[in-house]
């Protein structure tokens, strides 16, 4: 107990209260999420259909693609005899699927674990206020892109689509997304008295 505790004196007390912090988020965001979020309309099923509508809109817009719809649609599974109820914007081109756009994939899980570092950061509340506004901006358009680009390759370049899901998009958003958290954190000056004395 007492290595625990000399241990514990040794980081500093901004790491403590920043690991404290996240900590007590993490399991207020695993109770609210599985209580309430997980299936529900809003946010769930809202952004998702929100990512369907605007990668449609993005694909409309791009010179000679068109033709480009969004379906909202609950398909029922079963899961160790219950049946589960899934949510998904369903992107078809000329009538036939393209792609499923599930509750999984809409950004909701990056975007809390986004807002819960910039809350965990010492700093001014209004330049919190500002990034978690200014970085949900950012990410939510970098995911529909993300979307886009997946549809486009699904369309036209079949062979890229595997990578391009499991590996390359997904490293561009979360490269995105430690940018701005870099961004934010390069001006947040820790107390030197602290990281003596913590």
């Amino acid at each position: 107990m007492t290595k625990l505790k000399r241990l514990k004196n040794k980081i500093p007390l901004p790491i403590r209260l920043f690991l404290g912090k996240a900590l007590l988020l993490f399991i207020i965001w695993e109770i609210v999420y599985n209580l309430f979020i997980h299936d529900s309309a809003f946010p769930q099923q809202f952004l998702t259909n929100h990512v369907g509508q605007f990668s449609v809109l993005a694909l409309n817009s791009l010179g000679n693609m068109t033709e480009f719809t969004n379906h909202n649609t609950i398909l029922t599974s079963t899961y160790s005899g219950d049946a589960i109820n899934e949510f998904y914007s369903e992107i078809y081109h000329h009538d036939k699927k393209i792609l499923n756009i599930a509750n999984a994939c809409n950004g909701l899980e990056l975007m809390v674990l986004y807002i819960g570092f910039i809350i965990c950061m010492p700093s001014k509340f209004w330049r919190k206020v500002k990034y978690i506004i200014l970085g949900l901006i950012v990410l939510d358009a970098i995911n529909i892109l993300r979307c886009v680009g997946l549809i486009y390759l699904r369309e036209y370049y079949h062979n890229y689509f595997d990578f391009a899901h499991h590996y390359l998009f997904k490293a561009v958003i979360y490269a995105t997304s430690f940018l701005i958290w870099y961004i934010f954190a390069r001006k947040i000056s820790l107390n030197h008295e602290n990281l003596q004395n913590g």
